[in-house]
Order: C-alpha cells, then structure tokens, then sequence
C-alpha cells in the first residue's frame, strides 16, 4: 500500500516562480554564487514525550547573490528495528529561499521554503514488502554563513518543520499571529563555491 500526499499544485509552483523571478533582477543576479556541499541536521518531533534528536546526513546545492539566495537539500536517515523487524529510512527533499542580512562574509540569514519528507517502512526478515509516504511541508527559520575565502563557507541555522498556518492552538495577542509546527532541526554544513 502506498500512500502520497501532495500540496495543490499552486502551492509548489508560487515559491519556484517567486525565486526565479528574483534571480532574473539585474541588481540581484549580479555577483552570484553556485555551491554544493555536505551538511548534518539533528530533528526533532514536536511532542509531549522526551525523545532525542535523529541524525540525518545530507548534501545540498546553493545559488547565491549578495542579498538573496536558494539552497536545495536531501538528506538521509535509516534505522532498523530489530523487535518490530522493521527498517525505516527517511529521505527529507527541502527547498528553501534564503533572506541574507549582513556582509558577504558573515551573513545572517532568514529561510522558508517547502519540502518533500519521503518515509520507507521495509520488512527485515520475510516476504518483500514495504510501505512508502511522501508528504509534503512547510519550513522556515534563520541562520548564519561564515565564508572563510572566497571558495567556502559553513553555516548553521534552527528551523521548524511542518508549519501549520490554519492551527488554532488556543494563544492570544502575538503567540495567536505564529504558525503551528510538528517538528524542528538544527543544521550544519559547509559549502565550497565556484
């Protein structure tokens, strides 16, 4: 049984068109930036129960001009349940517009964007069969990029996953304007630019 869960199609297309449109202004395409590189996010679920992070490692592409810039990431995750005989593997697709605040070479910057959070359930032991979800959404957060040489840079920034913008959760004043959000990460990584 397979099971996908996909935004109205005017819920992906907006930030692609919103992105390009940016990157194809004269005063922002001029002093771009092409980078791919490796990262490691730490997740964690939004929930009543301890739980410890997940570690997922990933790599990641990054077009950057001095204000603007966009970063596409897939990272990885698999873990086997040797009780439940079952393996798990998570593969998160993560689009994200970055806002960047500073000089070229510390610059804080502030994400959002959409992703794509594949989940594969396989069974250990027995016939071939697996379970595989896709569902789909929004992230945003802030960060900050050190660029050590023209050549590379690392960054690290929070984020909160899976926001929920039609949430009612019962807060007034200013904590009523904020999103809902199902989860969280921490992430680093380092990029080398051409």
């Amino acid at each position: 049984m397979r099971t996908v869960c996909l935004p109205p199609i005017h819920n992906v297309i907006a930030p692609i068109v919103v992105a390009a449109a940016l990157f194809a202004a004269p005063p922002i395409a001029s002093a771009q930036g092409f980078g791919i590189g490796a990262r490691m996010a730490w997740v964690t679920n939004n929930s009543d129960v301890e739980v410890d992070s997940v570690r997922f490692v990933g790599g990641h592409i990054r077009l950057v001009s001095r204000r603007w810039g966009l970063e596409v990431s897939m990272d990885r995750h698999s873990e086997s349940f040797e009780s439940l005989n079952q393996k798990v593997t998570e593969t998160p697709i993560q689009t994200s517009l970055l806002l960047r605040m500073g000089s070229p070479s510390v610059s804080p910057f502030l994400l959002g964007g959409g992703g794509w959070y594949r989940r594969k359930v396989e069974v250990l032991d027995g016939p071939d069969a697996a379970v595989q979800t896709t569902d789909f959404g929004w992230h945003a957060g802030l960060g900050l990029e050190i660029v050590a040489g023209r050549h590379f840079g690392f960054h690290g920034d929070y984020r909160y996953t899976f926001l929920d913008f039609g949430k009612d959760n019962g807060l007034t004043l200013i904590g009523g304007l904020l999103p809902g959000h199902r989860g969280s990460q921490w992430t680093l990584g380092a990029t080398i630019y051409f």
